[in-house]
């Protein structure tokens, strides 16, 4: 049975199934509902409550949008699952004073203490808080390509949060990560299962997912996005991307995914914010190289039926470009 979520995206996608004529696709549920304010819980850090997704699975729904102090930098998803003996939370949050709001509320539903922070990746708004969690006596855990790259990154994540956030970055400090793994690992949390997974390489290093069987629930990642245009940073290989999401998509079919950014929704929804994106941005691209077209070309490339996304402005150009230059040295 659908969500409330799921059926709201659905809803809101009506009739607009756009066919992409360039690539043969055909684009699934594309309406992004246009309801966007700088901060939905503004007596909060935390840029809007959790929402509860299934039993026992909860999730705070970051912006889609940039960093920016209204928000908080809160603008990925920050979720947490109660179990009988144990809570797993998914991803520290940017700041010490976000995650402290997300433990008060999650203290407010459950007296069940916080043991595991899964962190997504090793992004500032996913790890950057490790040092609350672990303050609390929770184990912080990501992938080992992610902790890598947080601690390369530490640095430059304090000044950036320090000089988005002002006063609110107060009290945070880079603390590494607790545990890191390479392939999979199980949580026991009492009752439910935990499993942790990393299906392969796809938008930043070490992106993993959690798999909660007892609950039909994917809480994804960035492995894959929803409402809002995803991001190609200059690390993010499209193509292996690519290639890993037949592995995801196996184990999220008939589950309610909870996507690393946007509202929770289904395997099709996420495909086309996300698998759909990837390819129609890989095929353009490489038809600009082989008409011997520029990098001026790849920003010009008309992307204009994802305009209705949000983060369109920011990204739209950015992405063709980055896949340009990627793809100029695969042929």
């Amino acid at each position: 049975m659908l969500t409330d979520w799921m059926r709201d995206t659905r809803n809101l996608a009506g009739s607009a199934l756009l066919a992409m004529a360039t690539t043969g696709l055909v684009a699934g549920p594309a309406a992004a509902q246009d309801d966007n304010p700088p901060d939905k819980a503004p007596d909060s850090m935390l840029y809007d409550m959790p929402q509860q997704v299934a039993d026992d699975v909860w999730s705070a729904i970051g912006a889609t949008q940039p960093y920016t102090y209204e928000n908080s930098l809160h603008n990925n998803n920050l979720s947490f699952v109660i179990g009988e003996d144990a809570v797993l939370v998914m991803n520290a949050g940017a700041s010490y004073q976000l995650a402290e709001a997300l433990h008060e509320q999650i203290k407010q539903r459950t007296d069940v203490p916080v043991k595991y922070v899964v962190n997504e990746n090793g992004q500032l708004h996913a790890a950057m808080a490790s040092g609350y969690w672990i303050d609390q006596g929770a184990e912080v855990i990501g992938h080992v390509d992610a902790a890598e790259y947080y601690d390369g990154h530490a640095a430059a994540y304090v000044a950036q949060l320090k000089d988005i956030a002002e006063e609110k970055a107060e009290g945070t400090e880079y603390v590494p990560m607790s545990r890191t793994f390479e392939d999979r690992i199980e949580l026991d949390l009492g009752g439910m299962t935990a499993e942790v997974v990393y299906f392969g390489e796809a938008h930043s290093p070490g992106d993993i997912s959690v798999v909660i069987p007892e609950r039909d629930v994917l809480i994804a990642g960035d492995m894959a996005f929803n409402i809002r245009m995803l991001p190609i940073f200059e690390y993010t290989d499209t193509a292996a991307w690519l290639e890993t999401w037949p592995k995801f998509a196996e184990v999220a079919e008939g589950k309610t995914i909870i996507p690393g950014h946007g509202t929770p929704t289904d395997l099709e929804t996420v495909e086309h914010y996300t698998k759909d994106y990837l390819v129609f941005l890989r095929t353009e691209i490489g038809r600009i190289i082989d008409e011997g077209g520029s990098l001026q070309d790849a920003y010009e490339l008309d992307q204009s039926q994802f305009s209705h996304w949000h983060t369109f402005d920011e990204l739209a150009g950015q992405n063709a470009g980055r896949v340009f230059q990627k793809m100029e040295f695969e042929f």
